[in-house]
């Protein structure tokens, strides 16, 4: 079945029957029951929510507490105050000793070659995770302590993860793909001591030897005055086989290992995952933490330049990722969950590693690339291990569209009952090939919204429950309040377009940017007192559903109309010629701002008078004459993040000729920058 380019955004499509029946939230009425108990009983709400949970200690104040409003005094959050409990004995121990789960496989897990694979049960991740606690332990890291991470896709960076979170470390996760600059600026803000690293990493053919990158990095982590005392390496390619000592996760597999990988060793900082593992016990007592104590640190961008370390704390988060990965992907037991996400991400942190495990799910972690080594590759996978839930991103699918239904249709799909989207905002027409090709039209979707800061799901349907809207998240997450603001505060009622943002906490929302509490003030709360401003603009439509417009910053001012770059990306990418638009704004003596838009064509169409003057027509049609784009450049590819964010920053350089391009280190490929230089209408 082909995707229907001429569906209206704003038509409903309703719950499958089926999917009813053992449904967490089986309708809208219930839905808004339960909403409507979390927002005027918030303590009732979350604390019955509690209860599934292990805690040393009960908590002995109100579940929730909060100040917004910095003319109050110093804004904060707390949650179950006074309560002692560990995250990882409730994702691991709880599941293993508790509810008998410990031959249920977590993982498993999928490497960047077809044939490497491995998979891991809740009792063996278990046995690793204590016994790389007790080798942190070993190297005297210590409650309190901050730990880096920088490593691929592989189960020893779960493990990574959760045996900080047993001891009471702070974990500081860096995504691998990121250069050793900024590896070093985020060792160095969070005076990280000691880093866990691995040799190298295939992401399809190509070859990132992250220990290079990685000793680079120290290097210059020393030059700034902060020397890292150790190092410890993970042989993810470079080992043989019989290497592998008893107790490691990793899979003595021919194809994933690199023999001739050359390694470089300091034996001053350096030591070797799998000799400390092997002489670790696997018994590790959880240190037992405050709710309100630090769990994680994640860096995101910032308006700056300079990355804000976010900082989640461990009650509220663990409550806040169980319990949206439960109703949002309706888990059920016998469901095999895929989040195509890196661990790197706040994505890969909530749903692929803390959210799945503390309700006791099997997933899915891949290791490689959606096209390789053929762009079949997902839905291989999909039947492989009967894929139930699958969580990807608009980027994924507006890529995959490029080739059309047949590579998809090769496979049956059958297992899929839920599909997901995370990262920014899917255009209709993606979300009609999501929904029409990949799930045969019978699997609901869920358009989820949600920020690094917000630790988890705050717009987004329920698959059984909520009528949904392409392109739209639709409606809060419980306890979540979103309000719409004007340019002067004002709070929007009904239909209405502007700022968005929330009126009260939710147990999951970052507490502070680590180190700097006066910028996370001035970041998300100081413009508008009482509210979280979440950065988004967004509009709702007369029947109560959000739509996410963009970053505020994407919104153009034409003759003094406030336009969406999002609005016109998804008029452009109507056209069957188009798989992806970006807008940016040119400066114009005139108009103060034009539209410049870029444009990535489909596998054989070709750009000439004839297509530029059909894609402005359809954006006159489908927003007004006032968004009629000025130029239109062809490209062959966007300068986006390595989470797949399109950065507009960039491309607004690019449109001015402007080759000062700030921090481009997050950059996914930075070939794509001069191509689009050297096009320039």
């Amino acid at each position: 079945m082909a995707p229907d380019k001429t569906a209206k955004k704003d038509m409903l499509f309703h719950p499958a029957g089926d999917l009813k029946k053992n449904a967490h939230v089986p309708d809208f009425d219930t839905y808004k029951e339960l909403y409507a108990k979390s927002i005027d009983s918030p303590d009732d709400f979350w604390g019955d929510i509690a209860k599934d949970f292990f805690w040393k200690t009960r908590h002995t104040g109100r579940v929730l507490d909060h100040n917004f409003d910095v003319t109050k005094g110093e804004v904060f959050v707390k949650c179950m105050e006074g309560a002692r409990t560990n995250i990882c004995y409730n994702v691991l121990d709880r599941n293993v000793h508790h509810r008998n789960l410990g031959d249920k496989v977590a993982f498993y897990w999928e490497g960047n070659e077809p044939g490497d694979e491995l998979t891991v049960t809740y009792g063996e991740l278990l046995h690793g995770v204590c016994r790389f606690a007790n080798v942190l332990k070993s190297q005297g890291v210590k409650k309190g302590d901050c730990v880096s991470i920088y490593m691929p896709m592989v189960v020893e960076l779960a493990v990574a993860m959760l045996a900080c979170a047993r001891i009471g470390a702070v974990h500081s996760i860096v995504f691998a793909g990121f250069s050793a600059e900024s590896l070093c600026e985020r060792i160095t803000d969070s005076r990280c001591s000691l880093l866990i690293t691995a040799d190298g990493f295939y992401r399809g053919e190509k070859l990132i030897t992250l220990k290079l990158i990685a000793d680079e990095a120290l290097r210059k982590c020393k030059d700034k005055g902060f020397p890292v005392q150790r190092c410890i390496m993970l042989k993810h390619l470079s080992k043989d086989p019989e290497e592998i000592p008893q107790g490691s996760q990793s899979p003595p597999l021919a194809k994933r290992s690199r023999p001739d990988l050359q390694v470089p060793w300091n034996p001053e900082v350096d030591l070797c995952w799998h000799s400390l593992v092997a002489e670790a016990s696997d018994e590790c007592e959880p240190e037992w933490c405050d709710s309100e104590d630090p769990l994680f640190i994640l860096y995101t961008s910032g308006s700056t330049g300079k990355p804000k370390g976010v900082l989640h704390t461990v009650s509220g988060y663990m409550l806040y990722t169980a319990t949206t990965f439960k109703l949002v992907f309706d888990h059920q037991p016998d469901d095999v969950y895929w989040c195509t996400a890196d661990i790197g991400w706040i994505t890969g942190h909530s749903y692929v590693a803390y959210g799945p495990l503390a309700n006791g799910a099997t997933s899915v972690m891949f290791e490689g690339l959606p096209t390789y080594p053929d762009v079949s590759r997902m839905w291989a996978i999909v039947d492989k291990y009967s894929v139930s839930k699958l969580y990807t991103t608009p980027t994924a699918i507006r890529m995959l569209m490029k080739y059309g239904g047949d590579p998809v249709r090769k496979y049956k799909r059958e297992s899929l009952k839920v599909l997901g989207t995370v990262g920014e905002p899917i255009n209709p027409e993606a979300w009609q090939w999501y929904r029409t090709v990949v799930g045969d039209g019978r699997c609901p979707i869920v358009d989820t919204y949600w920020q690094t800061e917000t630790g988890g799901h705050v717009l987004t349907p329920l698959p059984a429950a909520t009528p949904t809207k392409p392109g739209s998240a639709t409606f809060p997450f419980f306890g979540v309040v979103p309000a719409v603001l004007s340019e002067s505060g004002e709070e929007l009622e009904g239909a209405s377009e502007g700022h968005l943002a929330f009126k009260r906490p939710w147990p999951g929302i970052a507490r502070t940017v680590y180190g700097d509490h006066d910028r996370f003030e001035a970041t998300y709360f100081r413009r508008f007192p009482g509210y979280y401003l979440t950065g988004d603009g967004c509009r709702r439509d007369e029947d109560g559903y959000y739509w996410i417009t963009g970053r505020t910053d994407d919104m153009l001012n034409v003759s003094g109309h406030l336009l969406s770059t999002a609005e016109v990306e998804s008029a452009l990418a109507e056209h069957e010629g188009v798989v992806e638009a970006a807008v940016v704004g040119k400066p114009h003596p005139v108009k103060g701002e034009s539209l410049y838009c870029f444009v990535t064509l489909a596998e054989g169409a070709a750009y000439d008078a004839v297509l530029e003057a059909e894609l402005k027509r359809r954006v006159r049609e489908r927003i007004g004459a006032i968004a009629t784009p000025d130029h239109i450049q062809s490209a062959t590819g966007l300068p986006k993040t390595r989470s797949g964010k399109i950065m507009r920053r960039v491309l607004r350089k690019i449109v001015c000729g402007e080759r000062d391009l700030g921090d481009i280190s997050t950059l996914a490929d930075s070939s794509v920058v001069e191509q689009l230089f050297q096009s320039r209408c």
